[in-house]
């Protein structure tokens, strides 16, 4: 077992939870994953998040894209209940790292994913949510053009994937290994 994840496993409940909870936004999510440790390795960490994410009703990971900000918005660092300041920053801090992609954009591109993102929060309910993470503005926004196309059903399973790369992302960087 690495030393992060013996980090992991030692932390109290509520602390474990609340790391956790900068990895994915679900309450539920992180409360399974808590129960779970200690994990032995990196394989069964992310076995286990991607269970738990695949177990989630539709509720719990509205509860997660709620802390995603717009892409090309930043993140805002008041978080839920529980979550420390320190953790808090650290997610958005994580945020805006991984959506620099669209911070160096033009101007128009910019202003067609702000259009983009409100017409697909219209047309979903919810924040559009990609990894964000290695891709240029004009990807992120083709894609959302693409997806603004599929059913509701469609899009959430689109969701959920996005959410597990997003959630795999940031548990490694949680453990310290990018």
């Amino acid at each position: 077992m690495s030393g992060r994840l013996e980090w992991l496993g030692s932390l109290p409940l509520e602390e474990a939870e609340a790391q956790l909870l900068s990895c994915c936004a679900s309450r539920e999510w992180a409360r399974k994953m808590v129960v779970g440790r200690p994990y032995i390795d990196e394989s069964s960490l992310m076995q286990a998040a991607l269970w738990g994410l695949d177990a989630l009703d539709w509720t719990d990971i509205e509860e997660a894209l709620g802390a995603h900000p717009r892409i090309g918005e930043r993140a805002e660092t008041p978080r839920a209940e529980g979550v420390s300041g320190e953790v808090a920053q650290r997610e958005a801090r994580w945020s805006q790292d991984e959506q620099s992609g669209a911070a160096v954009a033009s101007e128009r591109v910019r202003a067609l994913l702000a259009d983009r993102n409100v017409a697909y929060e219209n047309h979903f309910g919810h924040v559009f949510l990609i990894r964000a993470t290695g891709r240029t503005a004009e990807e992120m926004l083709a894609e959302l053009e693409r997806r603004l196309g599929n059913s509701v059903e469609a899009e959430r399973a689109v969701v959920r994937a996005e959410l597990a790369a997003i959630t795999r992302l940031r548990l490694r960087k949680l453990l310290g290994l990018i």
